[in-house]
Order: structure tokens, then C-alpha cells, then sequence
């Protein structure tokens, strides 16, 4: 008669000489390993998502469960592991160390520095994936995240807690606009923590990226997340929940948290790669059925806690690249359903020298004024209307020659708003330089200036203020409606300096 207690302990037996206890791990065996997906038995107590290490040391994550297999994604190099090889599960789910030690660096999705800094040293392990903040534990969006940014400041404002999708072809200006806004959190008193997660870019693109935040030294209150073109798809599957993981720990000591998610659209690529790889149904456009909740999870965590919570706030700038201006295909309708609004940026603006390259007709923000100031508020209401008016009256101006008096005008005064929403790339504003220029355009005050010449005005407008009216500039950065005394002042500075202008 078989004795079954026996053989249950030489197998327990054979187990610990792997290592580790038996009933909290699980010991498989490879049978196949795919383009850095691995098939392994055994794992029978196995969860999804859980960390699994191989006999070598290498570390993946359980995507699939089968039957009788489970398939585990590499976190990692593949080519070392070899059929029949042994693997345990290890009982945790995939999570990142994070402590301030991080601010300043840049790492690699699983926590791993990837600069020539000192080793990070131990910190709290945040799960990368997260069920977001209920709505009991939120509050309305209403505290502004500026960007120095006139056009978006003005009118596609965007508030602490938002999720901003910024959407258009590819060399439009999208990480323009992001590094502008994490370079413009360098003004606030306390500074925005801001996380950029690069996704699937070349590693030269990535390095002139943080090269341009060092210099304009935004790098210490930054962390940088790469997984780039290089790397496996499994890392770039993961890097923005890390991105996330990171963002919630600075969340959980009541901060103010910007991540950019540079880009989702090769986030859905790597995603998409590794799920017909799990051989998963393909759908439309070949993506797997669940890539919709592939990012609607991850931007889900973003998030304004109420001041019982904490009060601090996550941020989402997700970035998505469309193919010929076109926002209604699968990936971009998805982010957009999503998100709270988007900024458009339109190939053909850009290439007609209109910087940033923002279509103010498709670009919208659902959180609109609660995340604007009253002071900017008061100057901007009227920009946007006058904006579009303007754009659908240039199409028909073209094919007419002789328009009235009133139309002219119009025209005219369209080309000018036009002209001093341009601003050149990592030159982010003050909010009370912002007012002021847009200010000086939407009273007439700049109507006799040549076009030509808006540019050279307005900088030389800006170091007149601060030499001569730093009391203005005072009084508008406390973000009250300007008074009828304040704006008197205003007209009377841009007045004077116009006479000096030549």
C-alpha cells in the first residue's frame, strides 16, 4: 500500500532544496520560452501578476493562466533560460522601492538606476498596479497646475488631479509641451513632483530629454522612468504603472504629483506585441480586446484627494501619436473617452510657424475655469471665442477679395491674438507675464504694432514691467480679479513702454 504521507514529505523535501517554504511557494518548470515569453508547468497555486524568479535569478510576471501552464512575461533578458529550467513563484505581487532618494535620478521601470549616480538605497515597495482612489476619498479638480504655456494657461487650463491627453502627429511639439510644463513647476513656492516615463524612444531622444531638464534645473524635483525602444516589451508594458507606483508614494505624503506618459500609443504596441505572443485573440487593429482597460487603469489613478485624505494630487499628462491627423482611430478614441480633455496639435499649424501648434477649435478642457485663476479668467474669456471666429472666417477670407470694414477687422485682430499665443520651446511664463501680454492684445493696446515686430515687443514689454512695475506684476500673481485701479496701471505700463519701443 502506498504510504501518501511519505511521498507528500519527500516532496516537500525536494521543494525546500530549491529553497524556500512550501506552502507559501510554488516550483514549475519551463516547457517553452517564446520571444521573452515563457511557458511553465507546475505553478499550480500561481496568481496573476505575480513575481516568479527563475533558477539564474531572472525575475518575471505572471500574464496568463492556463489549465495546466502559466505564461510569464521576462522582465528581462530571455535568450539564459532554457527549456526544462526550474522557476518559483514567490507570493508577491510586481511592485517598485521608492523613497526621495529617487528625485534627481533616472531608473529603469523596475527600480534600477540607469544614470552613473550612487545605488538607490531601499525604500517603500509600491505596487505597480492599484485600484484608484474611490469618489468618497476625492474632491472636485480646482487648484490650477500652470504651465507657462499662454495658450493653454488661457484657455485649456488644466487643474491638479486632471488627466490632460495631449494628441497629434509625430514632431508636432507634444514633449515640447510636456518639459515645458515640468520646467514651469520651478516658479511654484512648493514645486509640482514631476515623473516623466519614456516609452518605446530612442535612447538619444531620452538623454537630450533629461539633458534639458539638468540644465534647466527642473532635474531635482523630477524622476525620470525609461524603457526605451531597446529594452524588452515587457519593461515598456510596465513603465507607466511604475510611473504611477512612484507618483502614489509622493500621493501618500500629501503632494502635488505631474506624471507624463511619453507615449501610450507605443505603450499599446508593446502591449499588443506581447498579447498575440500569449497567443490572445487579436481584435481591432490587431490590439488585444482589453486595451482599453490596459489605460484606463493606470490614468484612473490619477487624482485629487480631499483634505481628509491627505489633499495631495496626481496629475496624468498622457501622450498619444496619431497617424495623419487622425484622432478617430482605435488608441486616441480610447485615451480621449478617458481622459478630462485634450490638447490637439495640428502638423499644419506647426508647419506654418504657429508655436505651440495648438487647434483651439478641437482642443478642449472639462475642467475649464475651476482650474484657472480669477485674475487670468478676467483677461482670457473673450480669447477663445475671437479665436475660433477667427479661424473659420480666414477659410472663407481666401476665396473673396473685397471684404468689409468689419470683417477686416476682425480678421486683423484674429492674426494678432494669433501672433502673441506663439512662444518659443523650454521659455515657459510666469501666470502675471501671461496676463500681461494677453492683456495688451485683447484691449487694443498692441493694434498699432506690425505684426512682425509682436515677438521683440512682448519680451522687451516683460523686462520693462519687472525693471519699472514690479508692483503690478506683484499684484497679478496673487491670482485676484484685477482691480479697476490694477488694470489702469497695466495700460499706463504697456502705454509708456510703447513710446520707448523702436
Amino acid at each position: 500500500m502506498i504510504d501518501d504521507d511519505k511521498i507528500i514529505s519527500e516532496l516537500e523535501k525536494k521543494l525546500m532544496t530549491f529553497g524556500g517554504n512550501s506552502k507559501t511557494q510554488n516550483v514549475g518548470e519551463v516547457i517553452k520560452n517564446t520571444d521573452g515569453v515563457i511557458v511553465a508547468s507546475g505553478l499550480s497555486k500561481a496568481v496573476m501578476g505575480e513575481k516568479v524568479v527563475f533558477k539564474d535569478g531572472s525575475i518575471g510576471a505572471i500574464l496568463n493562466l492556463d489549465e495546466d501552464s502559466a505564461s510569464i512575461i521576462l522582465l528581462g533578458e530571455a535568450s539564459s533560460i532554457k527549456e526544462g529550467d526550474s522557476l518559483k513563484t514567490t507570493g508577491q505581487m510586481l511592485g517598485i522601492d521608492v523613497s526621495e532618494e529617487l528625485l534627481g535620478r533616472v531608473i529603469d521601470p523596475l527600480g534600477n538606476p540607469l544614470d552613473d549616480k550612487p545605488k538607490i538605497k531601499r525604500g517603500k515597495n509600491m505596487p505597480l498596479e492599484k485600484i484608484a482612489a474611490g469618489v468618497v476619498e476625492r474632491e472636485p479638480v480646482g487648484t490650477p497646475l500652470k504651465t507657462g504655456i499662454k495658450a493653454i494657461d488661457s484657455m485649456i487650463p488644466i487643474g491638479r488631479g486632471q488627466r490632460e491627453l495631449i494628441i497629434g502627429d509625430r514632431q508636432t511639439g507634444k514633449t515640447a509641451i510636456a518639459i515645458d510644463t515640468i520646467i514651469n513647476q520651478k516658479f511654484n513656492k512648493k514645486p509640482v513632483i514631476c515623473i516623466y516615463v519614456a516609452i518605446g524612444q530612442k535612447r538619444s531622444t531620452i538623454a537630450q530629454v533629461i539633458d534639458r531638464l539638468n540644465s534647466e534645473e527642473a532635474l531635482s524635483y523630477s524622476v525620470i522612468i525609461s524603457a526605451s525602444a531597446s529594452d524588452p516589451a515587457a519593461l515598456q508594458y510596465l513603465a507607466p504603472y511604475s510611473g504611477c507606483a512612484v507618483a502614489e508614494y509622493f500621493l501618500e505624503k500629501g503632494k502635488d504629483v505631474l506624471v507624463v506618459f511619453d507615449d501610450l500609443t507605443k505603450h499599446a504596441w508593446a502591449y499588443r506585441q506581447i498579447s498575440l505572443v500569449l497567443r490572445r485573440p487579436a481584435g481591432r487593429e490587431a490590439y488585444p480586446g482589453d486595451v482599453f482597460y490596459l489605460h484606463s487603469r493606470l490614468l484612473e489613478r490619477s487624482v485629487k484627494l480631499s483634505k481628509e485624505n491627505g489633499g495631495g494630487s496626481i496629475t496624468a499628462l498622457p501622450i498619444i501619436e496619431t497617424q495623419a491627423n487622425d484622432i478617430s482611430a482605435y488608441i486616441p478614441t480610447n485615451v480621449i473617452s478617458i481622459t478630462d480633455g485634450q490638447i490637439y496639435l495640428q502638423s499644419d499649424l506647426f508647419n506654418a510657424g504657429i508655436r505651440p501648434a495648438i487647434n483651439v477649435g478641437q482642443s478642449v478642457s472639462r475642467v475649464g475655469g475651476a482650474a484657472q485663476t480669477s485674475a487670468i479668467k478676467s483677461v482670457s474669456g473673450k480669447l477663445r471665442l475671437e479665436l475660433a471666429q477667427y479661424n473659420s472666417l480666414a477659410a472663407f477670407a481666401q476665396f473673396g477679395s473685397e471684404l468689409d470694414a468689419a470683417t477686416q477687422k476682425q480678421l486683423d485682430r484674429g492674426k494678432r491674438l494669433t501672433e502673441i499665443l506663439k512662444q518659443p520651446q523650454f521659455d515657459p511664463l510666469t501666470e502675471n507675464l501671461e496676463i500681461l501680454s494677453i492683456y495688451a492684445v485683447t484691449s487694443s493696446l498692441m493694434d498699432d504694432i506690425p505684426l512682425e515686430s509682436f515677438q521683440r515687443f512682448e519680451k522687451d514689454l516683460h523686462q520693462f514691467a519687472k525693471k519699472r512695475y514690479p508692483n503690478v506684476l506683484e499684484t497679478l500673481s496673487a491670482g485676484e480679479k484685477p482691480s479697476e485701479a490694477t488694470v489702469k496701471q497695466i495700460t499706463k505700463l504697456v502705454e509708456e513702454f510703447k513710446k520707448m519701443f523702436g
